[in-house]
């Protein structure tokens, strides 16, 4: 698993809770750059951490665990970029541990950071509960996971609305379909990827009522073949344009051999094939770490937990793509400004479910645990979800 898991779906009931929202992380441009480079296995000084609870410090010894390379193309790639922004900001040179499975392997790796390290950023689902006991261990290190939802005193979590650029990819994919048929290649049956789905299909409907979206899953985060296969699948029924919830470039290079349109997750994928792009959910980390470790350098850093949006920066819509026609792309701008301005929510009544049933009614806003703990499809997608 890349950065979430099937645990995700007990996560997000448990999450109700604790989600807060907390502004303050602009978007001051982190979203482009070249390919970020390799991550590299840690060195630092021996000896405890020195960061007391309350405690401001100079220069705070950081360090990210990456569940993959940062030359994946999609969700280290971004957690690299943000790194280097930090960096570059901070005047601070993080260690970073790449390759990191989800499993006793972590701790190991969480637990030989925290002896040299003053915070320490897991990015990755399966990292929580090994994030978790290592924490206990050193109450004078600060720790963030990603996407999870156990904190502790040193211990904060933070994630982000991604489902509003989804919807803003829907709007896209909703103009450009001419077969008005849509696939969408979705990673794991888990409410992340649902609620990304539902709202993509939000999207396209709010343009083209016609249009239906076919699921397929692929069970994986990063396995272009098994990817490429189900991209393919969704091609041989007669889509003309995809969006994949994978790191992977393979389903936008199988709609770009077939004359259709496409986009991915997490990062920018124009580069892979800049005639059928069409854009799709970006994440802009670099000032959230930013100010996390800045936090920490003053001495007020809290163990909130953080559900970042597009109006604080967090979450962005890449680029739409060359062959993306100027009144799309100003479309999609609009809309992107009136959920930055807070008038369009993307999960507003009347919601229904596949069978047709009433999910949320006319004019009620869904609340945002709900949401997190999504479990159906709204009318309009074509495909189940296994338990």
């Amino acid at each position: 698993m890349r950065h979430r898991s099937k645990k995700w779906a007990l996560a997000t009931v448990l999450a109700l809770s604790i989600v807060l929202v907390i502004g303050g992380c602009g978007n001051n441009g982190v979203n482009g750059g070249g390919e970020p480079e390799g991550g590299s296995e840690t060195k630092a000084d021996s000896g405890g951490s020195n960061a007391a609870s309350g405690a401001g410090m100079d220069k705070p010894r950081v360090a990210f665990v990456y569940i993959g390379p940062p030359g994946d193309g999609g969700w280290t790639s971004e957690h690299d970029k943000g790194r280097k922004y930090m960096e570059e900001k901070l005047g601070i040179k993080a260690d970073t541990v790449e390759n990191v499975p989800e499993s006793a392997d972590a701790e190991r790796v969480i637990t030989e950071l925290a002896q040299n390290h003053d915070i320490i950023f897991t990015t990755s689902f399966g990292y929580m509960d090994p994030t978790l006991n290592v924490a206990k261990k050193f109450p004078n290190v600060k720790f963030m996971h990603v996407s999870g939802y156990k904190t502790s005193d040193n211990m904060g979590t933070y994630f982000g609305k991604n489902f509003e650029a989804s919807y803003l990819s829907g709007i896209a994919a909703g103009k450009m379909t001419k077969a008005d048929h849509i696939g969408y290649v979705g990673a794991f049956p888990i409410p992340e990827v649902i609620y990304n789905i539902n709202a993509f299909t939000l999207g396209i409907q709010s343009v083209n009522p016609d249009a239906k979206v076919s699921v397929v899953w692929s069970n994986t985060w990063f396995d272009p073949t098994v990817e490429r296969q189900a991209a393919v699948s969704l091609l041989d029924k007669g889509a003309d344009v995809l969006l994949a919830y994978q790191d992977s470039p393979a389903t936008l290079q199988a709609a770009a051999e077939r004359g259709a349109m496409a986009g991915g997750n997490d990062s920018d994928m124009t580069r892979y094939a800049p005639e059928a792009y069409l854009t799709n959910p970006v994440w802009v980390w670099g000032p959230f770490y930013t100010k996390v470790v800045q936090s920490v350098m003053d001495g007020t850093w809290t163990n909130e937990p953080y559900m970042g949006s597009m109006a604080d920066g967090l979450v962005d819509i890449a680029p739409l793509g060359p062959s993306v026609p100027d009144d799309v792309k100003e479309l999609v701008a609009a809309k992107k400004q009136e959920i930055l301005d807070g008038k369009l929510e993307v999960f507003k009544g009347p919601l229904l479910d596949q069978s047709g049933a009433a999910k949320v009614a006319e004019g009620q806003s869904m609340p945002l645990e709900e949401i997190l703990g999504m479990n159906w499809f709204v009318k309009g997608v074509e495909g189940s979800i296994p338990q």
